[in-house]
């Protein structure tokens, strides 16, 4: 970022950053004087890596030459001119004293502050924008993380119960390279998940940008670039910003908001009302009829901790659900699954899950948890139904301590029918009903991304778009799904990166050497 009014009135040289005027102005890779040494320098972005100077009136000529093919980025300069029918301005005409009072005139020059960013900008500083970022550091890659919260990992650090632990075994879920302490527990908690990602982030140099909230990120076809518009938090006081880039990464996940589902009385029904996001313990609710809508793993756990604190939790259980045990032998159910896998098709391995259940749950479903027609893989698979993973939610069911009841028809005042005709009272309401993309509301493309927020491809395919546009944390596999393309993707772009900076590096060498000649 630089002041222009300021770098136009006190400096004779231009510092251009070669990969990204050199995509825009062409032009400029031919013979140009050097400017003087004593002058001073304009940087264009906190993330440039190399730099040449070249004398002012010849860049504004070259500059003018250029604008008389392409308006790009000059209308991404000064975004008034995208709405109105203003003519550019004839740089090779104008007096240095014309140009300066030109670059006064606020609807030319920099109504919104923005960068030029040298490498991706990351949406997203959760585990998913963590990994992208750590393997972007390990390839000498720059870039910049946005995120809407203060803080790395705000799902986990905000919205989740505080009884949570990993349901899976710790090396999945680890980030890429850097395992979990060796002191951790095979199932670390939700705090020891949070001290792992902010030591991660640190061992790695991740500074994401706290209070952005991304507003809109859209593809310039004439710049090549993408514009990724958002507001910056600070106190009270809002300020709009944008980031000009080559690639984007959509790290913001599979749970970027809540789903409230909309119940006929929910309104009128008077008691407390919360989403699974919010809930934090049944401490509060110790000695309620509690109503908990939602049977995933969220729902399930929440129910175990209400009866842990004394509640009495219902658990509203409207489509059929797998339920497995999170170990079979004392082996991970998941890491067998994975094993079995190697070997054999998904449909068996299916089936084998099943029976194993069977073996070590029983029959579940005379407790009103019915299974699908399809195993649990290939529901996950086709649905992105997770299966529920049980960690004692299922012994209270048993002992009726967690009543399972049907679907809802109707709240009233204190109460809730259901769709069987029974009526419960209640006292409070904790509606696990799951979370969704946000992707649609801020990202301007139906190619990739489709209208519930999810790459069109099927896994493993849907890491990388069009454009350079990737997405990183959508494969419904978990942390060990997102370290994949986390991977994948810092590959993809340091190679192109790479080779664009080496022969950025040659081209300005070979112009160097030409300009030095001609002393």
């Amino acid at each position: 970022m630089y002041d222009l009014k300021l770098a136009l009135s006190n400096a004779l040289t231009l510092e251009c950053h070669h990969l990204v005027l050199s995509r825009h102005l062409p032009y400029l890779s031919i013979p140009l004087p050097l400017s003087s040494p004593q002058t001073k320098n304009i940087q264009l972005s906190s993330q440039q890596t190399s730099s040449s100077s070249f004398a002012l009136p010849f860049v504004f000529s070259y500059i003018n030459a250029y604008f008389q093919k392409t308006n790009s980025l000059l209308h991404i300069l000064h975004p008034s001119l995208n709405h109105t029918k203003q003519r550019i301005p004839d740089f090779s005409l104008i007096t240095m004293e014309n140009l300066f009072r030109l670059v006064d005139q606020d609807q030319y020059f920099f109504q919104r502050k923005w960068t030029l960013v040298n490498g991706p900008v990351i949406v997203g500083a959760g585990p998913s924008g963590l990994a992208t970022a750590a393997c972007l550091r390990e390839q000498g890659v720059p870039f910049v993380v946005l995120e809407r919260a203060e803080c790395i990992a705000s799902l986990w650090q905000k919205r989740t119960y505080d009884r949570l632990k990993l349901h899976l075994p710790k090396h999945f879920c680890q980030l890429p390279k850097l395992p979990f302490p060796e002191e951790f527990p095979e199932y670390p908690t939700k705090r020891q998940f949070i001290e792992y990602l902010e030591s991660y982030a640190m061992h790695f140099d991740i500074n994401p940008k706290f209070n952005e909230c991304v507003q809109s990120a859209r593809y310039d076809e004439t710049s090549g670039f993408w514009r990724v518009k958002t507001v910056v938090s600070s106190g009270s006081s809002k300020t709009e910003f944008e980031y000009i880039c080559r690639w984007l990464v959509v790290a913001t996940g599979e749970n970027a908001e809540c789903v409230v589902p909309d119940v006929q009385g929910l309104a009128e029904f008077g008691g407390e009302v919360i989403h699974a996001c919010d809930y934090k313990s049944g401490e509060k609710f110790k000695g309620q009829k509690v109503l908990v809508v939602g049977c995933g793993n969220s729902g399930m756990e929440v129910s175990l901790d209400l009866c842990n604190h004394n509640a009495s939790p219902s658990m509203v259980v409207r489509s059929s659900v797998h339920v497995l045990p999170r170990e079979i032998f004392g082996k991970s159910t998941f890491e067998l699954a994975i094993l079995l896998l190697k070997w054999l098709p998904l449909w068996l391995v299916d089936k084998l899950m099943l029976i194993l259940a069977w073996l070590v749950l029983g029959n579940i479903e005379k407790y009103g948890l019915k299974r699908p027609s399809m195993g649990p893989l290939e529901h996950k698979n086709t649905k992105g139904k997770t299966p529920v993973l049980d960690i004692g939610a299922l012994e209270k069911i048993r002992s009726g301590d967690i009543n399972v009841v049907p679907g809802i028809k109707r709240f009233s005042r204190g109460q809730v029918e259901l769709v069987n005709g029974e009526k419960l009272d209640i006292d409070s309401v904790v509606l696990a009903t799951g979370y969704r993309s946000n992707v649609p509301s801020w990202l301007q493309e139906g190619e990739f991304f489709s209208k519930n927020g999810f790459p069109k491809a099927p896994f493993p395919h849907g890491w990388k778009g069009n454009a350079g546009l990737y997405a990183v944390g959508f494969t419904r596999r978990g942390l060990s799904g997102a370290s994949s393309d986390a991977m994948r993707i810092a590959q993809d772009i340091a190679k192109v990166w790479k080779d664009e900076t080496k022969r950025q590096k040659k081209r300005t060498i070979a112009c160097h050497r030409r300009c030095i000649s001609q002393f």
